[in-house]
């Protein structure tokens, strides 16, 4: 009779992996990737004949990899964070 009571607890007792403070930083990180590749886009040629210098500009080839980059760090540390450690 114990046991089925147990099971019936703990079947009954709904627990989330993540909290509040998890889902912020993963919100946090697909911001940064999402600006990555906005940052990323344009620099292209109407005419495929035409080259176009700008593909190679600062702002495509540093800044928006480096965005995403430190996007994909921002969900690990939201997946590894434990809100439930004491302080």
């Amino acid at each position: 009779m114990g046991e089925q009571k147990r099971k019936e607890e703990v079947a009954n007792s709904t627990t989330f992996i993540f909290e509040k403070r998890n889902y912020q930083f993963m919100l946090l990180g697909v911001a940064f990737i999402a600006l990555g590749f906005i940052l990323m886009t344009g620099g292209g040629s109407d005419d495929p004949t035409i080259f176009n210098p700008e593909i190679y500009s600062w702002r495509r080839i540093r800044l928006a990899p480096a965005m995403i980059l430190i996007g994909f760090g921002i969900e690990v540390y939201a997946i590894l964070l434990n809100p439930h450690k004491k302080k």
